[in-house]
């Protein structure tokens, strides 16, 4: 979401006649966009701030903006921190810092800034749908920083989509804190499904992808849009952050570890050879080994392609900063978290390895280390040595290395796939 918000406020400025620098020594204009989702971003963002301190006192003229996350609706102690910093705007708000660059040279930016769909796209292009967020999670600052849910019409997503083909995206990945409750604010009520169907529709576009997925917002008909349209890639990433129920409660999730499970057993029916991904805490408010060692059935009972594992820091201003204890000592979360992502390594390793041999249809995106690298529909990483391939080509691919993290492959045919 952030590299999103970052692309859409890069093309109003651009739209305004800047440029992008070279280095922050050059710029007239320095942003950084700011992630708290947990502590450690948080302090990073913090350290790079007063990286850019010696820049603001050697051109005092030089604007320094700091948005995203950490920018929260008071912001005042972020004032007093940071008095250097000219303008904080929380997400997507970019009028703040388009106002001083406007008064600075003259211009009405409201007249000079039209869609901020990026000028000059990548092959595989962010499209933000839905903003904030409802649940309240208890240990997640986000609802906080961008507030509450807010869809985007349909046809105003659908009109990006269509712009952004034709600037040479070929794969758009629909965004939201929650993008399965797509919808559900909106006058006419439409949902996920729909739009998907609408998506798939556009001329040009090859896939389709979307996250990050709640289990309670996950129905019918978005795991039947996904199994029935040729664009959206048979790959969903829907976060279990923890295995045991008792946890699951203590972080106000709104189900358990069985119904987490029995949609799984759902989606991989319904979609036939669907890749999953999910996210998980270790360490949380009072979990015990046995609770741990729940979760850890349960990645092991499912088998997931791919596991974001993080370890439970507090969020100052959340839920569980205000009516939990963060016991569990950081020895213990750095034990968990290796066990889980040895476990996890171990399955990526073995599902991947069933894949040697295999035709895989690729995305081409661009090229890394003298090969090109693509994914194919379930998000595999996939290295091509091949000096014949064009970014953007969608090619049948044969796989003749594996390893936990990535595929290596050749192209069995120069044709795009069909």
């Amino acid at each position: 979401m952030n590299k999103a918000d970052s692309e859409r406020l890069d093309s109003a400025m651009q739209q305004m006649g800047l440029d992008i620098a070279d280095d922050p020594k050059s710029a007239d204009v320095i942003v950084l966009n700011s992630c708290v989702v947990r502590q450690s971003a948080e302090d990073k963002v913090s350290s790079m701030i007063g990286v850019v301190r010696p820049l603001k006192v050697e051109r005092p003229d030089r604007v320094v903006a700091l948005m995203g996350c950490m920018v929260g609706p008071k912001h005042d102690d972020l004032k007093k921190r940071f008095p250097y910093v000219d303008v904080f705007m929380r997400p997507q708000q970019y009028e703040p810092l388009l106002d001083i660059i406007g008064d600075r040279n003259g211009l009405n930016w409201e007249g000079c800034v039209g869609t901020l769909a990026p000028p000059d796209p990548q092959i595989s292009s962010y499209i933000p749908i839905i903003h904030g967020c409802d649940l309240m999670c208890s240990f997640c600052i986000i609802p906080y920083r961008r507030g509450r849910q807010v869809s985007r019409s349909v046809g105003e997503i659908v009109n990006e989509v269509e712009m952004l083909v034709d600037r040479g995206v070929r794969e758009v990945t629909l965004l939201g804190q929650t993008v399965d409750a797509y919808g559900h604010d909106l006058v006419d009520k439409p949902n996920l499904s729909h739009l998907l169907r609408r998506v798939n529709d556009v001329h040009g576009l090859e896939r389709i992808r979307f996250l990050t997925s709640h289990p309670i917002f996950m129905t019918d008909d978005i795991i039947e849009a996904v199994a029935d349209l040729n664009k959206v890639c048979e790959h969903v990433n829907l976060p279990i952050q923890a295995g045991d129920d008792d946890v699951l409660s203590r972080m106000r999730r709104r189900y358990t570890a069985s119904e987490y499970c029995a949609l799984i057993d759902k989606m991989r029916n319904v979609i036939p050879g669907v890749a999953l991904s999910t996210d998980v805490i270790v360490g949380f408010s009072n979990e015990t080994e046995e609770e741990f060692q729940r979760t850890v059935k349960v990645l092991t009972d499912i088998e997931f392609d791919k596991v974001h594992i993080s370890k439970y820091s507090t969020r100052p201003g959340t839920i569980a900063s205000r009516k939990m204890i963060d016991n569990v000592s950081d020895v213990e979360k750095r034990q968990r978290k290796a066990i889980l992502e040895q476990l996890q390594e171990k399955i990526q390793r073995e599902k991947n390895a069933t894949l040697k041999g295999q035709m895989v249809e690729v995305l081409v995106e661009d090229s890394s280390k003298g090969k090109w690298r693509g994914r194919t529909r379930g998000d595999k990483l996939t290295f091509i040595a091949d000096d014949h391939i064009l970014p953007g080509s969608v090619l049948n691919v044969e796989i003749t290395e594996t390893s936990p993290w990535s595929l290596q492959g050749k192209v069995v045919s120069n044709t795009e796939v069909v």
